[in-house]
C-alpha cells in the first residue's frame, strides 16, 4: 500500500479552467484527465489524501466521481468544500476531516498553506495556492500538491520526502 496526495481537482468548475490557465476546454476534460491520471497511478490498495476542493457538482455527480477514483480516500477540507462532513462520507470518503491533520507524527496536512518555520518540528503539505508563484513547489518543510504544480496527477508520499529530503 501506498500514500499519495493531491488537492484542487475542483472537478466540475469551468471557472477554475479560466482563473488558472488549466489546459483544458472543458469541465469534462478536466474531469476525465484527472480521473484518469489518478486511476493510472493510484492502485485500489493505496490511500489518497484529496488536500482540498474536491468537486463544485451536487451530490450525485460528486459521489460518481469519487466512486470512480482508485484507492481508499481521504479529505482535508478546503474552501469550496463548503458542505458538512457527512456529505462528503456519503460521496464515498473514508475519513473527512474540516480542519489540518497531523500524519506520522511529523507532518501537517492542510488546506492552506500553514506558518512553520525550522524551530518547528513539521513539515506542512498544502494545496490551496494552485500555481500561484509568490509560493514554491516545495521547501525544506513543505510541499504543495495543488494539481497544477503535479501534473494533475497524485504524488506520492515517497516522492515528497524525497524532495525535501534533497532540498535540506
Amino acid at each position: 500500500m501506498r500514500t499519495f496526495f493531491m488537492a484542487d481537482t475542483h472537478f466540475g468548475d469551468g471557472n477554475i479552467i479560466k482563473y488558472e490557465n488549466r489546459p483544458f476546454s472543458c469541465t469534462e476534460e478536466m474531469d476525465n484527465t484527472i480521473i484518469e491520471k489518478w486511476n493510472n497511478t493510484v492502485s485500489e490498495k493505496d490511500k489518497v489524501f484529496l488536500v482540498g476542493d474536491f468537486s463544485a457538482y451536487g451530490f450525485e455527480k460528486s459521489r460518481e466521481i469519487c466512486h470512480k477514483l482508485n484507492g481508499e480516500k481521504f479529505l482535508v477540507m478546503g474552501n469550496h468544500d463548503t458542505e458538512n462532513e457527512q456529505y462528503y462520507y456519503h460521496c464515498g470518503f473514508s475519513g473527512v476531516s474540516r480542519y489540518p491533520i497531523i500524519y506520522e507524527n511529523f507532518w501537517i496536512i492542510s488546506h492552506e498553506p500553514l506558518y512553520i518555520n525550522k524551530n518547528m518540528p513539521y513539515a506542512n503539505i498544502f494545496g490551496h495556492v494552485h500555481s500561484n508563484p509568490i509560493y514554491s513547489n516545495f521547501s525544506e518543510q513543505s510541499f504543495c500538491v495543488s494539481v497544477e504544480r503535479i501534473n494533475y496527477t497524485p504524488v506520492e508520499f515517497s516522492e515528497i520526502k524525497l524532495h525535501i529530503k534533497e532540498h535540506n
